[in-house]
């Protein structure tokens, strides 16, 4: 793949958001590509032009066929029949983020991981900004990638998804990170050495590579030219002291983890990571370590919603994996107070088996949604409830003064809410009614 070539014709499969931002680039570019959803009425398709040839409903293989590039959302899968049969007949299939290294001048920090990208790539961005550096944030977290394209740009930060990474194969980032690995998107791939494959991708010729002492899955495969590390519990570049009081660099403290506005070690492990990416990236570390004091962090990400009726209600709603819930639960652990767990959704065919160690650990646990009774599985003495707002007033009643609430449902959400942010903002609410 290379820029954009007037002579060949273009489609874009997948009307979501980065679907939408490659039509925007390639009309920009005066390409006018076909451009279809499976969808019936996909968002966005007003927006339009009338001059596109535009079908919905199907994924029209015969017109697709003669095409050269198709740009492919994250959103459907590569295995789907028809991209197959595109592949097989030599059709080129790109992603948004392919287009976008081909054009993008100023260097790339590339985050990929199963829990923690969103919380390490917006506050990076903070550290840039802070830094007095011209930064734009973006990919698979707010703005598209090709949304953010401008000459005036110093230094793009970008999320990336494994299925975005899938269909990527120009970056060069200046730095790169696989935060970690845990099982998830089961439901697209077909075992565990596929799902990390896609992730381990990032670092392809990456001139740093940022590692996780902590979690061997995530470790490159192939030596990166320059690394650094950072770990919670073991000797890296960036960690945390041993009594956890402090962020290290080497054996210099850099800050105390009191002047934190994040909680729990998972945390503390997102913060060393963006700080050493941030190193990698060449921006000024004090500026950074200041952008880390003020970072208030992202909503539904193990988000202090508030303390009520003495109880800590803990907003994370994002957690929509095992691996995710996981780090909340062990972030978390080791307070004078007990735990509950409000849990369920969707477990998108994944392995819930893990939990069960945790649980023991925690003082209950309510699940709800589709696939519940699978938590009930694991151990007899969870609660099951019908909905969300039955799982919270039975913490309600459980919870004593000092304790925390934590929904981190280790599910997707779609089985009853249009996303993870409704299902947040639907505790945030019931938090707020107390």
């Amino acid at each position: 793949m290379s820029k954009l070539q007037p002579q060949l014709r273009y489609a874009v499969v997948g009307l979501g958001a980065s679907g939408l931002s490659s039509v925007r680039f390639l009309l920009k570019h005066e390409v006018l590509p076909l451009v279809c959803d499976t969808r019936q009425q996909p968002p966005g398709l007003a927006s339009l032009p009338s001059s596109l040839q535009v079908v919905c409903g199907e994924l029209p293989l015969k017109q697709l066929l003669e095409c050269d590039v198709v740009i492919v959302s994250p959103g459907i899968a590569l295995a789907t029949p028809e991209l197959q049969s595109l592949a097989k007949a030599g059709v080129q299939l790109i992603g948004d983020v392919e287009l976008f290294c081909h054009y993008a001048e100023a260097p790339i920090v590339a985050i990929t991981g199963s829990n923690g990208k969103s919380t390490v790539t917006s506050l990076l961005g903070e550290m840039a900004k802070h830094a007095g550096v011209n930064v734009a944030v973006g990919g698979n977290i707010g703005v598209p990638a090709l949304d953010l394209l401008s000459p005036q740009v110093e230094l793009y930060v970008l999320e990336l998804s494994s299925f975005q990474l899938e269909t990527t194969n120009s970056l060069r980032a200046k730095a790169a990170t696989l935060l970690n690995v845990s099982e998830d998107h089961m439901d697209r791939y077909q075992g565990m050495g596929d799902y990390i494959a896609a992730k381990q991708t990032v670092y392809q010729n990456a001139e740093y590579a940022v590692i996780n002492l902590d979690d061997e899955l995530s470790q490159p495969q192939v030596q990166p030219e320059h690394s650094l590390s950072f770990s919670v519990h073991l000797d890296a570049d960036y960690r945390l002291s041993e009594d956890q009081q402090y962020l290290m660099r080497g054996q210099q403290a850099l800050l105390a983890t009191n002047q934190l506005s994040l909680v729990g070690t998972h945390n503390f492990a997102n913060i060393l990571a963006a700080l050493a990416l941030a190193e990698a990236a060449g921006l000024n570390i004090d500026a950074c370590l200041q952008a880390a004091k003020n970072y208030q962090g992202l909503a539904h990400r193990c988000q202090l919603v508030a303390r009520k009726q003495g109880i800590a209600w803990i907003n994370d709603s994002k957690a929509t994996n095992v691996g995710a819930t996981l780090a909340a639960l062990n972030g978390l652990a080791g307070g004078q107070g007990q735990l509950w767990l409000i849990a369920g959704g969707d477990a998108k065919g994944g392995d819930l088996s893990e939990l069960k160690a945790a649980f023991s650990h925690v003082a209950g646990v309510v699940a709800f949604g589709k696939d519940k009774q699978r938590f009930k599985d694991l151990d007899q003495r969870i609660e099951l409830k019908e909905n969300l707002a039955e799982s919270f007033s039975w913490c309600q009643q459980q919870a004593k003064e000092g304790d925390i609430v934590l929904l981190s449902p280790a599910c997707a959400s779609l089985d009853m809410y249009k996303n993870f942010e409704v299902r947040g903002q639907h505790f945030c609410e019931l938090v707020e009614a107390l």
